[in-house]
């Protein structure tokens, strides 16, 4: 009971001093200290807000800025995958295009002789031949019969005369010579048109070869574009003959590959085999301060030895011998007291090891021929070979096959229209190595004497082919197909193909006028063929000559 009336009396004691009017004066300051505090809450507020503001601000930048650089990241990234994704498809798109382009030349080289087996597959026609009214069977029998046959019965008693005068000339040229000091001279070969019976214009000229060898210790060292060293285009079916001595194995020693230092010496070369005088070597026919064989000492030495050959025997014959070309070293002509004459080119060559094939001092030249890359550099000839192969060929063909027909009315239709309108790039050995190509992929049975006109329009179209590709390839060199009863070298069968039409790549000039001579010639195929067969009245000839012109 006390503590409960204790603990109301200290309430109400409480709620008495608690009361405000107790206190007037010190609650009086309340509203004014109230209105002061809400002030400062309200600046403080403001400062807060303004505060909040530029914290916001500064968050919506620094947001902005991340979001830049992330989308600039993102850019980036995008364009490096774009890059890597061109990148890959720009190498991948390369690949493709150099394996397509590794298989097209390998298949055309692979496949540049099987261009035969049917009459279909070359029965494609290029616009040159629309129009061409190509003669028949008829027409081209009294031809060949009449222009051909009639021209070049004399063929084998002008080779028989030469042939006789050569070997003649040549023993008394040995018997001229110093044995110990000048080259030694072998027995001269028959090659080219006159010896394999296709040639059709005049004049008759018969291209005879002279294998010569150094004089004893010496010997010739030959190396080929195809021999393994690397050669530049232009150099390619050229080669280089270095004279050495029996003895010196240029290929075994170091010595010759290596500069030795001024104390060492070779035990297996002394210094007098190594150092040769400049005028020894010249004395070889070669190439100043070098050792290598230079094309144009070897023509004037040979040319020397012609005249004091002929000296000595020109009492014997009845007629006088010269030099008939400056630019073709070798070019002889025979005047008779008659006035008549016979030319034939006699040439110096170089055998190629132990094979029939010849580095050839001066090659009668085209002019789609490029020039020689220097004296030192010999063109290499497979004409023996080439003679070989269409005798071994011609054993397996029908009686009076028409292979040879065909390339004897081909040379003669674009010799004539050579004439009408000027020289091209084509040349008689084109032509030939043409039918050579066709006479390897062709059956036997196909070059029939009747076939003559289907034979001709394929050595036509693979002609045409071959000029719109800018592509005929030498028949021998890198020909895997060569048979083997030649013995044909190895190292050409395994070389890289050479396209004899090269030069059109560069030449674009010449490439122009040829195509045009072609075209106009097969227009003007049947007047020209006419003309010999049959009676054409004056004004349609040169009607026809005109146009061509």
């Amino acid at each position: 009971m006390p503590v409960g009336i204790f603990r109301v009396c200290l309430l109400v004691i409480t709620a008495i001093v608690n009361h405000p009017l107790f206190f007037p004066k010190e609650n009086g300051t309340v509203p004014e200290n109230t209105e002061e505090i809400i002030q400062k809450m309200k600046e403080r507020e403001e400062s807060l807000r303004m505060e909040q503001l530029r914290l916001e601000q500064e968050i919506a930048d620094q947001e902005a800025t991340q979001k830049a650089l992330e989308k600039a990241a993102l850019v980036v990234e995008e364009t490096k995958e774009e890059k890597v994704r061109w990148d890959m498809w720009t190498a991948l798109s390369m690949v493709i295009f150099l394996l397509i382009e590794l298989w097209r030349q390998d298949f055309q080289e692979g496949n540049w002789q099987d261009i035969g087996g049917e009459e279909d597959d070359m029965a494609v026609l290029g616009k040159a031949f629309k129009g061409v009214a190509f003669p028949n069977k008829a027409v081209l029998a009294s031809f060949y019969e009449k222009r051909i046959l009639g021209t070049t019965g004399d063929m084998a008693r002008m080779r028989e005369m030469v042939e006789g005068f050569a070997d003649d000339l040549l023993e008394a040229l040995r018997s001229v010579c110093n044995r110990d000091a000048d080259m030694e001279v072998e027995d001269c070969m028959g090659v080219g048109s006159m010896y394999e019976n296709w040639r059709v214009r005049k004049p008759f000229v018969c291209d005879l070869i002279v294998p010569f060898a150094p004089p004893e210790p010496y010997c010739f060292r030959c190396q080929t574009w195809c021999s393994g060293d690397s050669f530049p285009p232009d150099e390619q079916g050229y080669g280089t003959i270095k004279v050495c001595r029996a003895d010196e194995d240029v290929t075994g020693c170091i010595c010759d590959k290596t500069k030795l230092g001024e104390d060492m010496l070779c035990l297996l070369h002394s210094q007098v085999n190594t150092t040769r005088p400049s005028s020894e070597m010249e004395d070889l026919l070669c190439f100043k301060n070098t050792q290598y064989l230079d094309a144009d000492q070897v023509m004037k030495w040979f040319q020397i030895a012609v005249t004091k050959a002929w000296n000595r025997i020109s009492h014997k014959y009845e007629f006088d011998l010269s030099f008939s070309l400056l630019d073709s070293p070798g070019a002889l002509k025979i005047k008779f007291r008659s006035g008549k004459s016979i030319a034939f080119n006699l040439t110096p060559v170089v055998q190629y090891e132990n094979s029939d094939v010849y580095f050839i001092s001066h090659f009668p030249r085209s002019s789609l021929a490029a020039d020689v890359p220097s004296s030192t550099h010999w063109f290499l000839t497979f004409a023996v070979y080439e003679r070989r192969f269409i005798h071994l060929v011609s054993k397996t063909l029908p009686a009076n096959a028409c292979h040879v027909s065909c390339l004897q009315i081909l040379s003669f239709l674009h010799g004539k229209q050579c004439s009408l309108t000027g020289p091209s790039g084509l040349t008689n050995y084109h032509l030939k190595t043409v039918m050579l190509h066709l006479l390897q992929a062709r059956p036997s049975q196909d070059w029939a004497p009747e076939k003559l006109e289907a034979r001709l329009q394929d050595m036509l179209k693979f002609l045409e082919k071959c000029l719109h590709e800018k592509k005929l390839y030498h028949f021998f060199i890198g020909n895997g197909k060569v048979p083997a009863e030649l013995s044909f070298p190895i190292i050409f069968q395994r070389a890289e193909p050479l396209n004899l039409f090269r030069p059109f790549v560069l030449r674009r000039d010449i490439y122009r006028k040829t195509v045009d001579t072609f075209h106009e010639m097969l227009r003007n195929m049947s007047a020209l063929i006419n003309e010999y067969t049959v009676h054409i009245p004056l004004a349609h000839t040169n009607g026809i000559r005109k146009e061509s012109l």
